[in-house]
């Protein structure tokens, strides 16, 4: 109950007219005193910014292994140790029809602030390939983290040490002789082997499989002749001698220069444009949301982003999978978007992979 504003008298003063004086000052400031208090006591308490109130899902539309899985439960683990958020990361993989299952899910549930999705290039490749009535709109778009680089991959054991020897066999054998192992179909490892192949001018066996930490390991057990694995999906395997790189797909060379194996870094490997191999593709690593969020739950995952992107875990992250750091937020994200969308309708029209 708001208490009524005290009536006090003001100290006397030497001389009538100074006490009159006197009085008149300190009952204007006695009177704007009570009007302020009245104010604030009739203001309705100040707001504290949006943040979660239940613990918040985390949807991966990818199998376990790959590296979109990987940088979730990263960012899960981190959030966690870091106290960035009140509430607790749910990872949860929805890997079914090359990510459709999760991207319908995060577009279905209008609203939900409780809600985040990672995305791959598979945002743009998926309702390409299958006609799923989706499309990146109609999710929120809330930060670019990264963009990930595809290594050319083949067994320690493999003849070929660069690219282009392992182009001009390629283009020496028979078709289909070699087996491309890679992350579903139509998707990014399936457009990147198209591209290999017009630059062979020859036709590679492709062989689908759930995730990259799946295509890793048939690659170590010499099931398939070469992979186009993302760096953090192969990483444990090139330390362990059981892989080798022969270019990657950037038109830079990766900037990480500390030895991993005996004898490189990931700034070693040459560009697959350099190594004479003319293939160049980078993959989104990036943060969504549902339809329907407001401005200020778009500003809450922004702004915790921000903080873990400042860690130094995060930075040991990037280094260990050798990722480009781009990152992007806004407008500079949506129109990255936009034009990537664009540029994969034409990969994919061009390898005939376009739903009818």
């Amino acid at each position: 109950m708001r208490q009524p504003c005290p009536v006090q008298q003001p100290q006397r003063a030497s001389g009538l007219a100074s006490g009159r004086a006197s009085g008149r000052t300190f009952g204007r400031a006695l009177s704007l005193a009570c009007a302020t208090s009245a104010l604030l006591a009739a203001a309705p308490p100040a707001q504290a910014a949006w943040e979660p109130s239940k613990p918040v899902e985390f949807v991966v539309p990818a199998g376990t292994g790959g590296g979109a899985d990987q940088m979730a439960r990263f960012i899960q683990g981190v959030v966690a140790k870091h106290k960035l958020m009140n509430q607790p990361i749910i990872v949860v993989n929805k890997a079914g029809g090359a990510g459709a299952e999760g991207f319908l899910d995060v577009k279905g549930d209008k609203g939900n602030a409780h809600k985040i999705v990672i995305t791959l290039s598979n945002l743009f490749t998926t309702p390409l390939a299958t006609g799923l009535p989706f499309n990146w709109r109609d999710l929120t778009p809330v930060q670019m983290l990264a963009l990930d680089q595809f290594v050319l991959w083949v067994n320690e054991d493999s003849p070929y040490k660069t690219a282009r020897a392992y182009l001009d066999a390629v283009k020496a054998a028979p078709p289909n002789t070699f087996k491309m192992g890679g992350t579903g179909s139509k998707q990014e490892d399936q457009i990147i082997t198209v591209m290999i192949e017009k630059a062979a001018g020859k036709k590679l066996s492709y062989i689908p499989y759930k995730g990259g930490g799946d295509v890793a390991v048939q690659l170590v057990g010499n099931h398939v002749s070469s992979t186009v694995n993302n760096p953090i999906e192969a990483e444990s395997h090139w330390r362990a001698g059981k892989l080798r790189a022969l270019c990657v797909m950037d038109k830079a060379a990766m900037p990480y220069k500390t030895k991993l194996t005996a004898t490189q870094s990931w700034a070693d490997i040459p560009t697959c444009a350099s190594a004479g191999l003319p293939v160049d593709y980078l993959m989104l690593r990036g943060i969504f949301m549902p339809p329907g969020v407001s401005a200020e739950q778009v500003a809450f995952y922004t702004q915790l982003l921000a903080k873990l992107r400042a860690l130094p875990e995060w930075r040991e992250f990037m280094d260990k999978g050798a990722f480009n750091t781009t990152a992007l937020s806004g407008a500079e994200f949506v129109d990255w978007l936009g034009k990537n969308e664009q540029m994969h309708r034409t990969l994919m029209r061009d390898a005939g992979f376009i739903a009818p």
